[in-house]
């Protein structure tokens, strides 16, 4: 027979998992009889703390909590739910599918070894999978968090070789199981630089170098001496201004009035007020997120002021539609009110409004619980006409643009300049919170008995009590009798880094 119709040999097939097991022992037995300064009082210590993922949920709590903004606490929450993915894996697959024994621990000195030995099969490891898969997670969201966490990941890896409770093999396989489960999180849930670019194409503003034209006005509510300090700093030739918030509405004005362009630091109340202001003027917008949420900034792709110094600096702007109702509050002399993120009547404004008495007593997430309480207990259905069809609700929500669905609830909007209105109306009748909920869990386009979901250009409100809260932008005020809700297309210019990072 010729050598290109030989049989392979059936003896060399046979001694290739021999050959792998001989390496992988090989291996253990190297790591075992080196000498690795420094590592005795470190790594047996580091793996005992990974135990049930001890380690990453104070990993992640101090992410969250050290971050201080969006991109570290999303960051912080992959990477939990990645390395929940990953744990779930290995104890209900892994480890049942291959039984392997774990290392002989004769040549592991007993200094390394762990007090407590693993009852569990060997492969594929657990801290591994665990490991990797909260290192992945949080790189995927956030490259500086992720630099940060993989040496450590890398230790505890690294650690269950060193105190002999798995073979090398065991924890590549188990790295590669916990990269695959963050993988996996992200086909499910995008990160935010695989959603679309939110926003029309770039539009011309003025390029300040240094903030040279530039006027800020600062909500001292929301930020600090120290937070105009920061501005003042990167951007050293811009004018700082900082107010109370009953200062807000003539500082802006001012400042808009002595400008190339505005800037604004604060929540989202403040930015509507800075957005109105440099629509009358004719001026571009420059938002630094200073409040506890920050939705239009985060929608926009800003979410922190480095952001906003990149795109200043470079003249990088687009433009952007605002929601608007018409006639306005009272207080605006029956002029136009605008909304950047969102309008609403019924329970909401209600809820605000109790939240903001008791938040100052009791803190803001129990004043919020507090307020959901009481008005879903005790509230009743808001009687109103929607285009021209009388019925009570719970809730009438418009959203300037369409809430796209990031998760189980809709929170994020992909394209600011769409020129459509959200609008969703939770039907009256029993049981307000079941009603909310459906409403919350059914997305943008939805029909049913309990609650409505349409895209509208234009909607029309009639037969309003008087004294009937109205809030838009976590501002809360009274609605006029009638009024209609529209957009107004591309009409603020918001600078806003064209490489989101």
């Amino acid at each position: 027979m010729s050598p290109a119709h030989a049989q392979p040999n059936p003896r060399l097939r046979t001694d290739v998992p021999g050959l792998l097991s001989r390496l992988d022992r090989q291996v253990f037995q190297a790591v075992a009889a080196r000498e690795w300064p420094g590592a005795e009082p470190v790594l047996p210590r580091l793996s005992r703390s990974a135990n049930h993922g001890l380690l990453w949920f104070g990993a992640a709590a101090g992410i969250a909590a050290l971050g201080s903004n969006a991109r570290a606490r999303r960051a912080a929450v992959r990477g939990m739910a990645s390395l929940a993915l990953a744990s779930a894996t290995i104890n209900t697959i892994g480890k049942r599918s291959v039984r392997r024994a774990r290392p002989v621990l004769d040549a592991v000195p007993v200094i390394r070894q762990l007090k407590r030995q693993p009852f569990t099969t060997s492969f594929p490891s657990g801290h591994a999978a665990s490991a990797a898969a909260f290192a992945t997670g949080v790189a995927l969201e956030s490259k500086g968090w992720g630099a940060v966490v993989a040496p450590v990941a890398a230790s505890v890896a690294f650690s269950r070789v060193y105190t002999g409770v798995h073979y090398p093999s065991d924890v590549l396989a188990g790295a590669a199981l916990g990269v695959g489960a963050a993988f996996a999180i992200r086909g499910l849930v995008p990160t935010r630089s695989q959603l679309p670019t939110p926003g029309r194409p770039q539009t011309s503003a003025p390029a300040l170098p240094d903030g040279a034209g530039l006027v800020i006005v600062v909500n001292r509510r929301s930020g600090s001496a120290e937070s105009a300090d920061l501005i003042g700093e990167a951007l050293p030739l811009a004018e700082v201004v900082e107010c109370g918030p009953g200062e807000l509405g003539p500082a802006l004005e001012k400042a808009a009035r002595n400008c190339r362009a505005l800037g604004v630091f604060g929540g989202d109340g403040t930015i509507n007020l800075a957005a109105a202001t440099a629509i009358e003027q004719g001026v571009p917008l420059a938002v630094f997120p200073g409040g506890t949420f920050n939705h239009f900034a985060y929608d926009l792709g800003i979410e922190t002021p480095e952001d906003t110094y990149r795109a200043v600096v470079a003249g990088d702007a687009v433009k952007v539609d605002l929601g608007r109702f018409t006639p306005g509050p009272e207080e605006c002399g029956g002029r136009p009110g605008y909304f950047l993120n969102t309008f609403s009547l019924g329970v909401y404004p209600e809820l605000v409004n109790i939240r903001e008495r008791w938040s100052p007593r009791i803190g803001g997430w129990p004043a919020g619980v507090l307020a959901a309480t009481r008005v879903l207990r005790h509230g009743r259905p808001l009687e109103a006409a929607v285009q021209g069809r009388h019925r009570p609700m719970w809730l009438l929500f418009a959203g300037n643009g369409i809430y796209q669905r990031v998760g189980p609830t809709p929170g994020h909007r992909q394209d600011l300049a769409d020129g459509l209105l959200d609008v969703r109306v939770v039907h009256g009748g029993r049981w307000p919170g079941l009603r909310l909920l459906a409403a919350a869990l059914a997305g943008p386009i939805s029909r049913s008995p309990v609650h409505a979901a349409e895209q509208l250009h234009r909607l029309r409100i009639t037969g309003l009590e008087p004294g009937t809260p109205l809030a838009y932008d976590g501002e809360v005020t009274l609605a006029p009798a009638e009024f209609t809700v529209d957009k107004v297309v591309g009409a603020l210019t918001v600078y806003r880094p064209q490489a989101l990072l």
